[in-house]
């Protein structure tokens, strides 16, 4: 790809682009990460289809006054260097306030539509640390065997927009269908990555799938994501 050999070329490059990274930044800050949009293809896509309805837009509001502004006197394009502060002042209002209110008033119009605040938690996994409280923890792995531990103060869960792992501050020797054994002793904790396993579930201290043990007399809430 060429890059742009005169002042109008890269103006108009600007013009192309510009605009919708504004949009889509402030509409990706009002609305928080969205699992749907975390390859970067997809996100720089919608900012060229925003840049571009917004370009049409200034074009059909505002086309006349533009052009006036970008030509020079002598009738060639010159005025972005005979009128640098009209210019600025215009690239500021095109490039970023006017993305800016677009972004925030379509945040609100979606906001209105749902009828219900954006959740901070934008996946299950998330939703299911946090403010977790204290209890034991066991998955199936992808092999068909079984891991788990206590869930507590020292343990911890990762969250989005970062892969999903955990870790259970203390691990315990699991049976062939899933129940708990005595506690492993000499293990600082257990780290579990969410792809090598299919089954997560969350067993509370007093169940009878759980054998009594020393982190039952924990108390307190269990790490948050």
């Amino acid at each position: 790809m060429q890059a742009p050999a005169t002042v109008v070329q890269l103006a108009l490059l600007v013009l192309l682009v510009l605009p919708g990274i504004t949009y889509q930044f402030v509409r990706e800050r009002r609305r928080g990460p969205v699992p749907g949009e975390r390859d970067l293809g997809e996100r720089v896509l919608r900012a060229i289809v925003a840049s571009i309805a917004l370009d049409a837009l200034y074009v059909v509001v505002a086309g006349p006054a533009l052009v006036r502004l970008a030509r020079g006197a002598a009738g060639g394009w010159d005025g972005f260097v005979e009128r640098p502060r009209a210019v600025g002042l215009a690239a500021v209002m095109l490039f970023l306030v006017v993305p800016a209110v677009a972004a925030v008033t379509v945040s609100l119009m979606d906001r209105q539509r749902r009828e219900a605040r954006f959740l901070s938690t934008p996946s299950a996994w998330d939703h299911a640390f946090r403010d977790r409280e204290p209890c034991f923890v066991r998955v199936r792995l992808k092999d068909g065997n079984w891991a788990g531990g206590w869930y507590g103060d020292r343990s911890y869960a990762s969250s989005y927009p970062h892969p999903a792992e955990l870790y259970l501050e203390s691990a315990r020797v699991m049976g062939a269908d899933g129940a708990f054994g005595a506690r492993v002793h000499g293990t600082a904790g257990l780290r579990l990555r969410a792809e090598d396993f299919d089954v997560l579930e969350f067993v509370e201290a007093g169940e009878p799938a759980a054998v009594p043990g020393e982190e039952e007399g924990r108390s307190g809430d269990g790490a948050r994501t």
